[in-house]
C-alpha cells in the first residue's frame, strides 16, 4: 500500500510486515560493504525513517550508487529495528529513482551556517531546522485562522494597492505604470496619467479598510501581507512581512487586551500540541528552555500598566541605561527587558503619550494620552500593539488636522463615525515576530520563505 510517512507513524503494529510504498527523498545513505543504511522523508513529518538493505537484494550495487537527494520509491516491510535510535525500520525489497540527483548537491548531511542557507533558499526546506520551521509557520497560520473562525470573525482580505497611509510614516512602495526612465530625466510626474489615476503605493496595514468591515460584521480580521520601504537590515525586520490584524466593534481597550491575551495563548498551545517533535527539536538545538517559556506564557496572567508608570519603575531602576527613560517618550528595548524581567511575566503597557502614537487612536480625557497598549513578552519585547480607535468624528477630524493630514483622502473613514459609529477596537501582530518568538530562530529571514529586505530580492 502507498502511504505517506505520516501515516505510518502511530500505525506501526498493525503496519508491521505489511508490504509499504513510499515516495520522498533520500537524506542520507550510509554504506557498508554488505549493507547499508538510507534516511528517507517524504516531507510529510519531521521524522525520517531508516531503510535497510543488504547484499542478498539484485539491484544491491545499483543501490549502492544511490546520491544523497535523489526522489525514490521504495517498498519493503517494516520491522523492529535493531539500532536505539528508532523502534521500527523498513527493510527494503525495492527501490526506483524517480528524480536522479548529482554530487555537488548543496544539502549534503553537514551542519551548515544559516548565511550559507539564505544563498540556497529553494533548498533549505530540506534541511531539519527549516523542515521545522515552515512547518511551524504553517500550523501557527491555520490556529490563527481556526481562533478567529471558530469565534465568528470575518476574514477580510484587505486591499495590497492603496492611495493611504495607515501609520502617517511615509516609508511605503509606490506602485506605477509610468516610465521611470522618462521621469529621472527630467520628466515631471503626471499622476493623473498613472494606472489608478492617482499616487499609490503597497499597503503598510489593512486596519483603515478593516474598520470598514468591523462596522458590518461587528468582528473581523485580516491576516497577509505588509509592506514598508525602511531601510533596516535588523534582525527583525523585513520589507514584506505578514500581519495580523483584528477589528472589533462594541469592544473598548480592556476588551482589546483580552483578546490579544486569549489569541496569542491559543495560537502557543495549537502549536505545542500539533507539533511536538518539531517543538521538542527547537528546544534542543536552537533555544534550550523554549518550552518551559512557553508554556510558563499560556499559564500566565498578564499584567496590565500605564506607560507613566513603567516609566515611573525603569527611572527607579537600579540600571545603567543606554536610553534615559523619560515621561512621554517611547521606551527602548532594554526597558521592553527591563519590564517583563520586573513582573516576571508578558506585560500590557497602555495609555500610552498622544504625540508618539497614530491618529486613529481614541484619545483620552487628560488630553495627553490615547487608549493604546503594547504587549510586552519575556525575551522578545514588543509582540503586539493595538488600540482602541477615535470613534468621536470631531476629536478625529480634528486631530488629523492637527497633524497636517490630508482629510479629503480619508473622508471615508471619517464617515464611518457619523454612519453609526460606535466604540471599537482592534490590534496587530506581525506573524513573523510571533514565530521568532515560537521557534527561538532570532532572524526575521530564517521564518520567511523568500526574504524581502534592502537589497534582496532573490527568487
Amino acid at each position: 500500500m502507498l502511504l505517506d510517512l505520516k501515516d505510518l507513524y502511530g500505525k506501526e503494529k498493525e503496519l508491521s510486515n505489511e508490504k509499504i510504498i513510499l515516495e520522498g527523498w533520500v537524506k542520507n545513505h550510509r554504506k557498508q560493504k554488505e549493507f547499508g543504511f538510507i534516511d528517507f522523508n517524504d516531507g510529510t513529518c519531521f521524522n525520517n525513517l531508516q531503510i535497510v538493505y543488504d547484499n542478498s537484494l539484485d539491484k544491491f550495487l545499483d543501490i549502492q550508487k544511490i546520491h544523497i537527494g535523489c526522489a525514490v520509491r521504495v517498498t519493503g516491510e517494516l520491522v523492529n529495528s535493531t539500532g536505539d535510535k528508532q523502534a521500527k525500520e523498513l527493510k527494503l525489497s525495492d527501490i526506483e529513482i524517480l528524480g536522479d540527483c548529482p554530487i555537488d548537491y548543496p544539502i549534503q548531511p553537514k551542519r551548515h551556517t544559516r548565511e550559507f542557507l539564505r544563498e540556497q533558499a529553494y533548498l533549505r526546506p530540506r534541511t531539519n531546522l527549516f523542515n521545522a520551521v515552515f512547518r511551524v509557520r504553517s500550523v501557527a497560520a491555520f490556529a490563527i485562522h481556526k481562533y478567529f473562525q471558530d469565534r465568528n470573525y470575518v476574514y477580510f482580505h484587505a486591499p495590497l494597492i492603496t492611495a493611504s497611509d495607515c501609520e502617517g510614516a511615509g516609508e511605503m512602495f509606490q506602485v506605477t505604470t509610468l516610465d521611470l526612465e522618462k521621469i529621472a530625466s527630467g520628466g515631471q510626474v503626471l499622476y493623473d496619467k498613472d494606472f489608478f489615476g492617482k499616487k499609490t503605493s503597497l499597503t503598510v496595514s489593512g486596519q483603515l479598510q478593516a474598520e470598514t468591515f468591523a462596522m458590518a460584521y461587528k468582528k473581523t480580521y485580516t491576516f497577509g501581507p505588509t509592506f514598508r520601504a525602511e531601510n533596516s537590515n535588523t534582525k527583525t525586520h523585513a520589507s514584506e512581512f505578514w500581519m495580523v490584524e483584528p477589528e472589533m466593534a462594541f469592544c473598548d481597550l480592556d476588551g482589546d487586551m483580552e483578546v490579544m491575551e486569549d489569541m496569542l495563548k491559543y495560537v502557543i498551545k495549537y502549536v505545542l500540541d500539533n507539533c511536538p517533535k518539531e517543538m521538542a527539536f527547537f528546544n534542543q538545538f536552537v533555544e534550550p528552555g523554549l518550552l518551559d517559556k512557553l508554556n510558563k506564557l499560556i499559564n500566565s496572567k498578564f499584567t496590565r500598566i500605564d506607560h507613566e508608570e513603567v516609566i515611573t519603575i525603569l527611572k527607579k531602576a537600579d540600571v545603567k541605561w543606554e536610553f534615559e527613560p523619560e515621561y512621554g517618550e517611547d521606551i527602548a528595548k532594554e526597558h521592553e527587558k527591563y519590564i517583563t524581567e520586573y513582573f516576571d511575566g508578558p506585560v500590557f503597557i497602555k495609555n500610552w503619550p498622544k504625540d508618539i502614537k497614530a491618529f486613529y487612536m481614541k484619545q483620552n480625557p487628560d488630553g495627553k494620552t490615547v487608549s493604546a497598549v503594547d504587549l510586552e513578552v519575556p525575551g522578545a519585547g514588543e509582540l503586539m500593539g493595538g488600540s482602541q480607535r477615535e470613534e468621536d468624528y470631531d476629536k478625529l477630524l480634528a486631530r488629523m488636522k492637527e497633524l497636517g493630514m490630508n482629510t479629503s483622502d480619508l473622508d471615508w473613514y471619517l464617515n464611518l463615525r457619523r454612519y453609526g459609529g460606535c466604540v471599537h477596537s482592534g490590534f496587530g501582530m506581525g506573524f513573523e515576530r510571533l514565530l521568532i518568538y515560537l521557534t527561538g530562530v532570532d532572524n526575521i529571514r530564517d521564518v520567511i520563505p523568500y526574504p524581502r529586505c534592502p537589497k534582496t530580492c532573490e527568487y
